[in-house]
C-alpha cells in the first residue's frame, strides 16, 4: 500500500513555500538545523493562539538546540500576518517563526488533514534532523492543545540519542526508574550479553543503563 505522508525514518519531501517570511523552499533552507514543522487548525482561534503564544516563549530554548520552527494552515498570508499583529498587540508576545499559508497541497502530502475531524490541519508535528529526515511524528486533535515541553524534550532526547548511540527513557530526564540516565543498546551476541553486567549498571543484561 502506498503511504499517504512520510514516515519516521524517511526524508521530509521537497516543499516550496510561501511564509510571513517570504519563499522557502524546505528541508534545504534548514540545512544543517533541526526544526519542527508544525500545523494549527485556524488563525484567529482560541487555542491555537495559546500554542502560538507558548512556541514563541521557548524559543530560546528551541535555538539552543540549534531548531527552528515553522508553523503551517489552510489560511493565506494575509490571515497569518494580520493574526501575528493581533498576538504581539493583545498578549504582547511577538511571533518570530514562520508561518507558511497552504491551500491544502502541502497539508495533504503531509497527512495533516484528517477527513474524520473535519477539512481544517489537525495539530501535527514533525521534527526534522539536520539532514532532512523525519525523526518524530506527533498528532493531535484540533480540541487538545500540545504541550510545546514535550516538544523540546523531545528534539533534546533525539540528539542526545543520536550523540551517544543511546535510547532514552520515559519522562526522561526525570524517568522513575533511572533518573536521568539513559539505556544501554541491546546487546547483540551471548558474549556481549553475559558481559553487560560487568561492563554497566543494570537490572539485568537485556536493560543497562549509564550516565552521560
Amino acid at each position: 500500500m502506498d503511504k499517504l505522508f512520510p514516515l519516521i525514518g524517511d526524508p521530509l519531501p521537497q516543499l516550496k513555500v510561501k511564509t510571513t517570511h517570504g519563499p522557502m523552499t524546505l528541508p534545504d533552507d534548514m540545512k544543517g538545523k533541526w526544526f519542527v514543522l508544525f500545523s494549527h487548525p485556524a488563525d484567529f482561534t482560541p487555542v491555537c493562539t495559546t500554542e502560538f503564544v507558548a512556541f514563541q516563549k521557548r524559543i530560546d530554548e528551541f535555538r539552543a538546540l540549534n531548531c527552528e520552527l515553522i508553523g503551517l494552515s489552510l489560511d493565506q498570508i494575509f490571515s497569518h500576518i494580520k493574526w501575528v499583529e493581533w498576538i504581539k498587540e493583545k498578549t504582547g508576545v511577538a511571533i518570530e517563526f514562520p508561518i507558511i499559508a497552504d491551500f491544502g497541497d502541502i497539508a495533504k502530502q503531509l497527512g495533516m488533514i484528517h477527513p474524520g475531524k473535519g477539512g481544517n490541519t489537525v495539530r501535527a508535528v514533525f521534527i526534522i534532523d539536520p539532514d532532512g529526515i523525519v525523526r518524530i511524528i506527533f498528532y493531535y486533535p484540533q480540541e487538545l492543545g500540545r504541550n510545546i515541553d514535550e516538544i523540546i524534550r523531545a528534539v533534546k532526547g533525539m540528539q542526545v540519542s543520536d550523540l551517544n548511540s543511546v535510547a532514552i527513557p520515559a519522562g526522561w530526564p526525570n524517568n522513575e526508574l533511572i533518573k536521568d540516565r539513559v539505556i544501554i543498546p541491546p546487546a547483540q551476541s551471548v558474549k556481549d550479553a553475559q558481559e553487560r553486567l560487568k561492563q554497566y549498571e543494570g537490572f539485568d543484561w537485556w536493560f543497562c543503563h549509564k550516565s552521560l
